[in-house]
């Protein structure tokens, strides 16, 4: 089990979690699943009619984390590798003795730790997606805000052309909600894991199958049609599912970092007190950006060692494969809760500078709207021809009066036709349509 307090629990875990999410992958809620799962499993049973019920409810009496130490179960279970044994045993000797042959009947020590995951994975994803909806809001409420805003597009790191921060907003808001209804319905299709020790279930003679719907809706889970014990798919789709957040989030953190710098000084993180430097007095750092970034660059490693683990052998993991899941898969709910909580106050409180974003895209002298000089020339000089005559002009001191003295410029242009061509406005395309379509999608998708 997960030590109660790690070396970094106090002092660093709290930069990368947030305590709602948090709260549902500690200890003693990995433990309280685990009960639930043995609980459910008895009346499972009794419901098919394995044992009494009065069996089943002497079992469930028992399932109650306070009556156990996390601690002294972590540290059995180094013993049989997995907090299962240890806990089996000790609910075994809690219950009153005509009940204890029932307690874990039929079941394996996999079957109550992915379930107990699962549940645990499930009941983290209230308040998780929670956050991911508060930061959809806040993405929406600055993509309807700034709709036509205008600010510099930035492709390979150098300023490109006309935008709007509607939609770079947008963008975020988009990817906030594909990642949303990705991990929602994840959540929703986790099964229940229960096959017994080789996936026949054995134990339950005909009334197998019965058990395992049963056991399935007392969690909550969903029914997998088998057991998934070397079947890791439920697994590599939460992992996928977590990791793109991390990535979404993560994207948006980038974005506002750079939006951020004192060069660019487009946006700035909000909240009183927060952003300050141990040394230098006058710094306003995007700590939510930073932290944000930083989790989503621990996802992948994550990510990786629970698909890496997932070619397990035979019927049931020989070599550490199931054993390596556990930890990663807790700590990438850790991060992803934490990303999302920090993503959402980060958007809210986001502070938007108009009048530097005009000012960054007026700096250019234009040559941000050479591809709108060039398309207004191609009809006559063909696309290549005009691209070259902008080009040359874009290498003078000054865009606009060089566009307005060179011949084949003026062949074709009027002065008039250039400063039509250097208006920002007039050079966005479709992008209040797509902010508009980005915000319906809000909207439809919005739990």
């Amino acid at each position: 089990m997960r030590p109660s307090s790690s070396p970094s629990e106090a002092l660093l875990r709290g930069l990368s979690g947030t305590p709602d999410v948090d709260a549902e992958l500690g200890d003693r809620s990995l433990l309280q699943a685990m009960l639930d799962v043995e609980a459910a499993l008895a009346r499972a049973g009794a419901e098919a009619g394995l044992l009494p019920a009065s069996t089943a409810d002497e079992i469930a009496r028992q399932c109650r984390a306070d009556r156990y130490d996390p601690a002294a179960i972590g540290a059995a279970a180094d013993a049989a590798g997995n907090p299962v044994v240890p806990l089996v045993r000790e609910l075994t000797a809690a219950v009153a003795e005509p009940a204890r042959p029932w307690v874990h009947h039929g079941a394996t020590s996999q079957d109550v730790l992915d379930s107990a995951l699962g549940l645990v994975v499930v009941r983290a994803a209230g308040p998780l997606l929670a956050h991911l909806t508060g930061a959809a809001d806040a993405a929406a409420r600055l993509a309807r805000t700034h709709r036509d805003t205008l600010m510099v597009a930035r492709t390979l790191g150098q300023q490109a052309a006309p935008t709007t921060f509607g939609l770079k907003a947008a963008g975020w808001l988009v990817a906030l909600v594909q990642a949303r209804t990705r991990l929602s319905g994840v959540c929703a299709a986790l099964p229940a894991q229960l096959g017994g020790a080789v996936g026949t279930l054995a134990a339950y003679g005909p009334a197998g199958s019965v058990v395992v719907d049963r056991f399935a809706a007392h969690l909550g889970l969903a029914a997998s049609p088998l057991p998934w014990h070397t079947r890791r798919q439920p697994l590599l789709d939460v992992a996928a599912a977590l990791g793109g957040l991390l990535a979404v989030t993560g994207k948006v953190a980038l974005d506002v970092g750079l939006l951020a710098q004192t060069e660019v000084g487009e946006v700035a993180e909000g909240g009183a007190g927060r952003g300050g430097s141990s040394a230098m007095p006058h710094k306003r750092n995007p700590v939510d950006s930073v932290l944000v970034t930083a989790a989503a660059r621990r996802g992948p490693g994550l990510v990786g060692t629970l698909f890496a683990a997932a070619g397990q052998e035979h019927e049931r993991a020989a070599t550490g494969g199931w054993h390596a899941e556990w930890e990663p898969l807790l700590d990438l709910v850790h991060l992803a809760g934490g990303a999302a909580a920090r993503t959402a106050r980060m958007l809210a409180g986001l502070e938007v500078d108009r009048p530097r974003m005009r000012a960054n895209l007026d700096a250019s002298g234009g040559l941000l709207l050479a591809e709108a000089v060039a398309a207004r020339l191609a009809p006559a000089l063909g696309r290549s021809g005009a691209h070259d005559v902008v080009r040359r002009a874009a290498g003078r001191p000054a865009f606009r009066e060089a566009l307005l003295t060179d011949p084949d410029v003026r062949a074709h242009l009027s002065e008039r036709d250039v400063d039509a061509a250097l208006d920002p406005a007039a050079w966005l395309g479709s992008a209040g349509e797509l902010v508009d379509r980005a915000l319906d999608l809000h909207r439809e998708a919005r739990p």
